[in-house]
């Protein structure tokens, strides 16, 4: 959702305020705002709607310039996309930006009103700086206004603030929503994730749930939930900065697909040997977890939820009972937790809001621990889960997913193999499985060679109003996601159905304007599917066949690419690499923001 920087330091803020914000533009916001104070007190704003390079074009045309300063992207919650409402937000003398939502912003909107403070926005946000402000008016710090706000504030929310007559100091909240500091040799730094401070610096503190922060430029002080100093530990980053460039691509999406057969391989590395899975490379946490599990309830969102229903379909072919909850669904409704049940959550970010909450009302249940999979290694599930399964795709910065899921899918993989063989399995089947897996890699590649065969179809699919995608077993799930990607992208009304549903209702929709898609991989219900596909056929429906080289279809004259031969349960993952393609390419044939589609963010860390 929305990107928060902040840099309080001996140089010019300005140029790392905006380098910060433009590696935060994947979290996807409609406006962008900035303050920036001298050392003096003195405070300048600059605020645009659109995107990053607005302001940055606006910034150039007057000087504004300091060494403390806050910075934002918006994703418009209370308050349509406009200049008045982008942040910062102000009441003098205080400056405010802020990652969350408010929930009793009304009531302290009504009571700051009696006390005289009128309102220039129709945010949430601007509560925050006027009540801050007149808590300052007490004669206290901007600590101790900052700490007393936070104890009259409802919801979650990740917030920067500065005043004038506080230079040279800035505090930072968190509570709900991801924040961290940057350790740097001429100053300190505050991001809503460390790709934004990548470039200056590569040490990071993270901070914790409650945790208020004072950082001036030689320092950083920090409060838990409760006002005690406490001290985080410093980590240091694994990311790289060169590795969030576009690298020659036209867009991160595009570079990211093609990505997928090294990170597929890189999150394989160490897991497998020629003959098994490696579970030690897994840590004796999980071990010791699948010793024990007997029901596995797996809880996500978007994306990392269908990854999750075809885990389900993995488990429960080797034996193990499976749930899975969309989390904003799971987190407000009670739940039966089985005895001997591992709690499972998803997420590309680590720090998705309805995830996150499903993960902390876990650990009140009768669970026997919690297990993450997961790509960002510095965020909030992954230190508060039990144990954690990374899955190795490097930085994602497309807000459609594609190397996360795939990279999502090839752990639970592993994860399904593992308790497989508690189950039953024989050494002579997991060393198939293995063979499997080794070959993966290569097969995405062999997809990614029909590129321009997959581009030329995408044509077909620009005019569209609708389009079905049909699926059967793990296929439906694949499917889902496969509508997904092209609604988020290209913006048609796209959606999923098992094939063996058409009787029961879709089929009333098909007529020679219906675009169906489907995929036909060698299985045991290949046949049933090419059956249900004579119903479509047969009413005009306009198909668009994938399938699987050793499958010859009675409907070829529709096959649209092929997909080499690839094991029964994996090759849903290269199914869904040709699918991303046909997403991306219709929706640069449509001119759509294939990065940052309207009116989605990449993390979504609100509710």
């Amino acid at each position: 959702m929305c990107g928060i920087v902040g840099a309080v330091t001996t140089e010019d803020v300005t140029p790392i305020l905006l380098d910060g914000l433009q590696r935060l533009e994947y979290r996807g916001y409609d406006s962008a705002g900035l303050v920036v104070q001298t050392a003096e007190g003195t405070q300048q704003r600059a605020r645009q709607v659109g995107k990053v390079a607005a302001l940055a074009q606006h910034l150039a045309e007057q000087s504004v310039s300091g060494t403390t300063g806050i910075a934002h992207t918006r994703w418009a919650t209370h308050g349509r996309p406009a200049e008045h409402n982008a942040h910062p937000h102000t009441s003098h003398p205080v400056a405010v930006v802020h990652n969350g939502i408010i929930e009793n912003h009304h009531e302290l909107r009504q009571a700051l009103a009696t006390q005289g403070y009128s309102f220039s926005s129709d945010t949430d946000t601007e509560v925050i700086a006027h009540l801050v402000t007149s808590l300052l008016q007490h004669d206290t710090s901007l600590l101790a206004a900052v700490r007393q706000a936070t104890e009259r504030l409802v919801g979650a929310y990740a917030l920067a603030i500065i005043a004038a007559d506080a230079p040279g100091e800035m505090i930072a909240v968190r509570v709900g929503s991801p924040l961290v500091i940057g350790i740097g040799a001429e100053g300190h730094f505050i991001a809503s994730d460390v790709s934004a401070l990548l470039p200056v610096t590569q040490q990071f503190i993270h901070l914790e749930e409650g945790d208020i922060a004072q950082i001036t430029r030689t320092q950083v002080k920090i409060l838990d939930a409760q006002g005690q100093p406490v001290t985080r530990a410093v980590h240091t980053s694994t990311l790289d900065a060169a590795r969030v460039g576009k690298a020659g691509y036209d867009h991160y999406m595009q570079k990211e697909i093609f990505e997928q057969p090294a990170v597929v391989a890189e999150t394989l590395e160490g897991r497998i040997s020629r003959e098994r899975v490696l579970e030690d490379s897994f840590g004796c946490e999980i071990r010791s977890l699948l010793d024990q599990t007997d029901v596995i309830h797996i809880v996500a969102c978007g994306t990392s939820y269908h990854a999750g229903l075809i885990a389900k379909y993995w488990l429960e072919a080797v034996g193990v009972s499976c749930q899975v909850e969309i989390a904003s669904e799971y987190r407000y409704r009670p739940v039966v937790v089985p005895d001997r049940t591992l709690f499972l959550t998803i997420s590309q970010s680590g720090e998705t809001a309805d995830t996150l909450a499903a993960l902390r009302i876990a650990k009140q249940r009768a669970y026997l621990g919690s297990l993450v999979v997961c790509n960002v290694p510095e965020s909030s599930m992954v230190r508060e889960a039990d144990a954690v399964l990374m899955t190795r795709a490097g930085p994602e910065i497309g807000v459609a997913s594609t190397k996360a899921f795939s990279t999502q899918l090839v752990v639970l993989r592993l994860l399904t193999l593992s308790l497989a063989r508690r189950h039953g399995m024989t050494a002579a089947q997991e060393q198939q499985q293995i063979a499997a897996l080794q070959a993966l890699p290569r097969q995405i590649e062999a997809v990614l060679q029909q590129d321009a065969q997959i581009a030329a179809l995408a044509a077909d699919f620009t005019a569209a109003h609708s389009v079905l995608f049909l699926g059967r077993g793990p296929f439906y799930p694949a499917m889902l996601e496969a509508a997904l990607k092209l609604k988020e992208l290209s913006y048609i009304h796209a959606e999923a159905y098992p094939a063996g549903e058409l009787k029961h209702g879709p089929l009333a929709l098909v007529d020679d304007q219906m675009r169906i898609i489907c995929a036909v991989p060698d299985n045991s219900l290949a046949d049933k599917v090419l059956s249900n596909l004579q119903e479509v056929r047969a009413r005009g429906g306009h198909l668009c066949l994938l399938h699987d080289e050793t499958v010859v279809p009675e409907l070829d004259e529709y096959a649209a690419c092929v997909i080499p031969a690839t094991d029964a349960d994996l090759s849903l993952i290269v199914y869904s690499v040709a699918l991303q393609l046909l997403a991306y390419h219709v929706a640069v044939l449509k001119g759509t923001n294939v990065d940052q589609p309207r009116n989605l963010a990449k993390s979504v860390t609100v509710e």
